[in-house]
C-alpha cells in the first residue's frame, strides 16, 4: 500500500518511518522556492490543527513553522517583537475582545473591498 502526502515534514520523519520493518520513506530535499511554498501550506496545517485542538502541541507545532520562516527570510526575533509592539501601540491589541459586526460609510472604498474578497476570510 502506498500512502501519498506530497508535504514538507519534521526533519526526524523519514529516518522514523524507514526505522519500522516494512515501511520505507521516499523523500527528496526542497530549494528554497519551493521551501518556503511548503512552509505556506504547512502554517496554514498547524493554524487549523490548533484551531481543532487549541493545545500546547499544536501551538508549538504554529511556532516551529514561524520559526522556520524567520531563519529562512533572516528575520531576528527581536525584530518581529519590535514590529508587534509598534503594532499594538498603534492599533491595540486583542484583549478587550472586540468583534467588529460592520462598517457603514457614504463612498466606496476599494482598499476595503479587496481586503473583504480575500478567499481566506471565508
Amino acid at each position: 500500500m502506498k500512502y501519498i502526502y506530497n508535504k514538507l515534514v519534521r526533519d526526524k520523519i523519514p529516518q522514523e518511518i524507514n526505522n519500522v520493518e516494512g515501511r520505507k520513506a521516499d523523500y527528496r530535499i526542497l530549494n528554497d522556492e519551493e521551501y518556503i511554498k511548503e512552509l505556506d501550506k504547512k502554517l496554514l496545517e498547524e493554524a487549523h490543527e490548533f484551531i481543532e485542538e487549541h493545545s500546547i502541541e499544536e501551538l508549538g507545532d504554529l511556532m516551529e513553522v514561524i520559526f522556520s520562516i524567520m531563519k529562512l527570510e533572516k528575520i531576528e526575533t527581536n525584530e518581529v517583537e519590535k514590529s508587534r509592539i509598534d503594532k499594538k501601540n498603534k492599533k491595540g491589541g486583542f484583549d478587550n475582545k472586540i468583534y467588529l459586526n460592520f462598517v457603514e460609510q457614504d463612498k466606496p472604498d476599494e482598499k476595503e473591498e479587496q481586503e473583504l474578497k480575500k478567499e481566506w476570510r471565508n
